[in-house]
């Protein structure tokens, strides 16, 4: 098995080979990689695709890692849309579908994820059973012991107990439940803007505000998970003592900082037809002095929230994503110069290249990580 899997490993890593190239870059003999080949070819984890020539020589077999071995389903769950999709062991996208969020309960939620699947699935000319892991992004932290998610107050039911087994029944087995923010600073680091960086906070702002955070390629969740919940950090409030005495479900950060924050800015400047922040950000590209002056409020309350990280983790990196993060273009000059003001402890900050695809990217990279070992234990370990 040992030897299966690191001949596997390379194809998937390394591509198509031949097995000279597999035997030279594993170290294995040839007749051990032979072996390994046609077990591998067997379970319908490999699979000849082509042959190459080798000079003067006879051509050889090519041989690859098979994608169609099996899926990965990934969910991308926000306040205003759904987004999912299937995609291979070879990372290819089988079938995908973005609506619209139209449910205002956890029960209509988790129905309409249960039935946008299962179209899904059956669109990639799938079963359920070729789907080897599901890994669904949510705002919010997921309580081990309640079963449910806790920091999520704009999805209404999703702190009710119980409800990531109600997503179990309904989804499928192997069910990863993962925290959105966390989703896209996996995918801005294995394939978007944070290629490779060592410390990289990814602060997504939408209709909510939140961080994921990648140290040496690893998502950082803190003690219990809640590592990354910028939105809770105080903003704008210098007494307590009118305060409730209990916690905000919406943190202050994160109601000055969302999308929202952007049209409230813009309509108490005097714009009162601003309806959404892309409208706001679309204006001030058209030179609407209002809309740039909100632009350049937002931009200084970004560079608190910079500001703020970079004094806690120091990181190389912040990426901008989420809604608000496509208007980098008009954010990142002034929130330099911001931070310029508020901080020595500057760093660098860059848009992310993955938009409205990141949460969604990420998932389908954690669910290939597990499905590539699942799916070779599975055929190879119980032969």
């Amino acid at each position: 098995m040992i030897n299966q899997r690191a001949v596997l490993d390379l194809l998937r890593r390394g591509g198509p080979a031949t097995r000279p190239q597999v035997a030279k870059d594993t170290g294995l003999s040839k007749p051990t990689v032979s072996q390994a080949l046609l077990a591998l070819e067997a379970a319908g984890l490999a699979r000849a695709t082509g042959h190459t020539s080798t000079g003067t020589g006879r051509s050889a077999v090519l041989y690859e890692a098979d994608p169609t071995a099996g899926y990965v389903l990934g969910l991308d769950i926000g306040r205003e849309h759904i987004r999912v999709a299937v995609a291979d062991l070879g990372r290819t996208t089988v079938a995908r579908r973005d609506v619209r969020n139209t449910a205002r309960s956890g029960s209509a939620l988790i129905s309409a994820l249960g039935k946008l699947a299962a179209d899904i699935v059956a669109e990639a000319g799938l079963t359920n059973d070729d789907i080897v892991v599901r890994v669904l992004g949510s705002p919010g932290v997921a309580d081990p012991v309640k079963r449910c998610f806790r920091h999520a107050p704009n999805l209404p039911g999703w702190g009710r107990p119980g409800l990531l087994d109600d997503l179990e029944q309904v989804l499928g087995p192997e069910l990863v439940v993962e925290n959105d923010a966390n989703l896209t600073a996996v995918g801005e680091w294995e394939s978007g803007a944070a290629r490779g960086a060592s410390v990289v906070g990814c602060i997504t702002i939408g209709t909510g505000v939140g961080m994921g955070l990648m140290v040496d390629g690893r998502v950082f969740r803190g003690a219990t998970g809640a590592a990354g919940e910028i939105g809770y950090l105080p903003y704008g409030r210098t007494r307590v003592a009118d305060e409730p005495a209990e916690p905000p479900a919406r943190g202050h950060l994160e109601e000055a900082t969302a999308a929202q924050s952007v049209v409230r800015g813009a309509r108490e400047l005097g714009l009162g037809t601003a309806r959404s922040a892309r409208e706001v950000f679309r204006l001030a590209r058209e030179g609407d002095e209002l809309a740039q002056r909100a632009v350049s409020a937002e931009a200084d309350r970004l560079a608190y929230t910079v500001a703020s990280v970079a004094a806690v983790i120091d990181p190389e990196l912040i990426v901008l994503g989420g809604g608000v993060g496509t208007a980098a273009d008009l954010l990142l000059e002034p929130i330099d110069r911001a931070l310029r003001a508020f901080t020595p402890l500057t760093t660098t900050v860059v848009q992310g290249e993955l938009g409205d695809d990141g949460v969604l990217t990420g998932a389908i990279s954690v669910g290939l990580r597990a499905a590539e070992r699942l799916v070779f234990d599975r055929r190879v370990g119980a032969a």
